[in-house]
C-alpha cells in the first residue's frame, strides 16, 4: 500500500472519529438523540453484532428502543401511558430486541444487538416522543 492510500484511508477515518458520520466494518452505528428526532449515521448494516454507539444530545432526557417490524417507522402500534401516547411495545407486528434507558443530556452509551437480516425500527418511547417524532428505520441485510 502506497503513502498515498494510506494518508487518504488516515483522512478518512479522522473524519469518521471526529464528527460520527460513518459507521465501522465491525457494525457499529452512531445515534444521536435529540428534542426530538433520531439521527442514524447509517440506515443499514450487515446481520449480526450491531453496536449503536447512542448520544443523547439532549436538552431532555431519553432512550433508545430497538424494534424488528415490517411496519414503517411512523404506524407502529401506540397505547396511552397516563394520558400521553407512547408505542405498545408488545403490540401486534412488533418484537422488542433490546434497549437503553435513562440516557439524560450529554450521555453516550453503547447497545450491542444480534440482529438477523430484516427491517427494524429505533425509537425513544418516552412520552409523546415518538409521536413528536423520535423514531427511525433500519435495514439489516
Amino acid at each position: 500500500m502506497g503513502v498515498r492510500t494510506l494518508r487518504g484511508l488516515l483522512a478518512v477515518a479522522t473524519v469518521c472519529f471526529a464528527f460520527g458520520g460513518c459507521s465501522s466494518s465491525s457494525g457499529g452505528v452512531n445515534a444521536t438523540e435529540k428534542d426530538f428526532s433520531i439521527h442514524l449515521a447509517s440506515s443499514s448494516a450487515s446481520s449480526g453484532d450491531v453496536t449503536f454507539h447512542v448520544k443523547n444530545g439532549g436538552p431532555s432526557p431519553h432512550e433508545f428502543v430497538v424494534f424488528k417490524t415490517d411496519l414503517t417507522e411512523a404506524n407502529l402500534p401506540t397505547t396511552k401511558k397516563a394520558g400521553a401516547i407512547i408505542v405498545n411495545e408488545t403490540g401486534p407486528g412488533l418484537t422488542h430486541i433490546d434497549e437503553i434507558s435513562g440516557l439524560n443530556k450529554g450521555d453516550s452509551k453503547d447497545l450491542t444487538v444480534n440482529l438477523m437480516p430484516g427491517k427494524y425500527v429505533v425509537i425513544c418511547n418516552l412520552p409523546t416522543h415518538y409521536q413528536l417524532g423520535m423514531h427511525a428505520a433500519f435495514t439489516v441485510k
